[in-house]
């Protein structure tokens, strides 16, 4: 039989049948009982959080080779991301030993390093963009710090990264990842637990950044339940707190940074401003987080916001009709 029809026939070939030309022998080697790769050995079926889990560990090798091979912005913001949700996972989910402890303070030691130079990315990029009168040139000194630091900080990164140090993590990184467990866990579940609880107390910027770190330990725990529309409403709506908490925090450091160098707001006009957008930023982010908790603290919350994510979904997913011509009356 030619090489194209026999190619032909296996295609063909239905599930549980074999090709005509094989003899009886191997009539017990059908897709029924194959693996996808093909091997006859049954093994342990791997759940949707343990794909997530591995999945969160290959990220983390990838970039602590990007980072170093060099620290781009990006693969240094990747690195700080993907090591709490590490730390998250590994502090949660992995038996207490000599490995653990010694792989969370590794991972906590790189992730500030890392952070510090995030940190000041987002600085430059922030005070680039910013317009205020400036007499003083207080904003052009800053800048100008501010970039020394970073080429200071990108370095001192880097030197982090030696090759030493990027085996150690990895293997200490390999041992955790095998022993992990999640059988029987609910990560939702878990990830609600871990939540900052509601509080009648006013918002200081210190309970703020608080709630800020437990909401991102709760979220990259929920992360791992990929299948649930409960736990993707639960982290998009943290996500968002998160973010509005992020840029607030941003700013303020920057405040402290120029307030440091300057003096108050009556002695710099960039002091002044960057203060005046840090208040508004606090106010935004206290309101974000407060109704993020409130929301998601109980469970009925949660069900309630994945239907609605879903309603949205749903809704999106459909044909949009013709755009109806504009009411005049309104226009005008």
């Amino acid at each position: 039989m030619p090489l194209d029809e026999l190619l032909t026939e296996c295609y063909n070939c239905q599930p549980g049948t074999q090709p005509s030309f094989l003899p009886g022998g191997f009539a017990s080697l059908n897709s029924a009982s194959m693996r996808p790769n093909g091997s006859t050995k049954s093994g342990p079926t791997v759940t949707p959080e343990q794909k997530q889990g591995r999945l969160v560990f290959a990220r983390m090798s990838r970039y602590i080779g990007r980072v170093a091979r060099g620290a781009k912005s990006d693969d240094v913001h990747r690195f700080r991301t993907n090591s709490r949700r590490i730390e998250a996972l590994v502090a949660e989910l992995v038996p207490e030993n000599g490995n653990k402890k010694k792989l969370l303070k590794l991972l906590s030691k790189l992730r500030k390093r890392a952070g510090r130079v995030r940190d000041l990315d987002v600085q430059l990029i922030f005070l680039k963009n910013l317009r205020v009168p400036d007499r003083q040139n207080h904003r052009a000194q800053l800048l100008e710090l501010l970039a020394e630091e970073h080429g200071r900080r990108s370095k001192k990164l880097a030197k982090s990264f030696d090759s030493e140090t990027v085996k150690e993590l990895r293997r200490r990184l390999r041992r955790a990842k095998s022993e992990i467990k999640l059988t029987g866990v609910d990560p939702l579940k878990l990830a609600l637990t871990r939540l900052p609880k509601p509080s009648p107390a006013p918002m200081t910027e210190k309970m703020l950044h608080a709630c800020r770190i437990a909401a991102k330990h709760a979220r990259y725990l929920a992360e791992l339940a990929t299948g649930s529309t409960k736990a993707k409403a639960f982290v998009e709506e943290l996500k968002r707190a998160q973010d509005e908490v992020g840029e607030w925090h941003d700013v303020l450091k920057l405040q402290q940074r120029a307030a440091g160098l300057f003096g108050t707001v009556h002695d710099s006009a960039l002091v002044a401003a960057l203060q005046n957008i840090s208040r508004a930023r606090f106010r935004h982010a206290v309101n974000a987080m407060t109704a993020a908790i409130k929301s998601l603290s109980a469970p009925q919350s949660v069900a309630s916001s994945s239907s609605a994510l879903s309603a949205a979904s749903s809704l999106a997913s459909r044909p949009k009709a013709a755009p109806s011509q504009p009411d005049p009356t309104i226009a005008a």
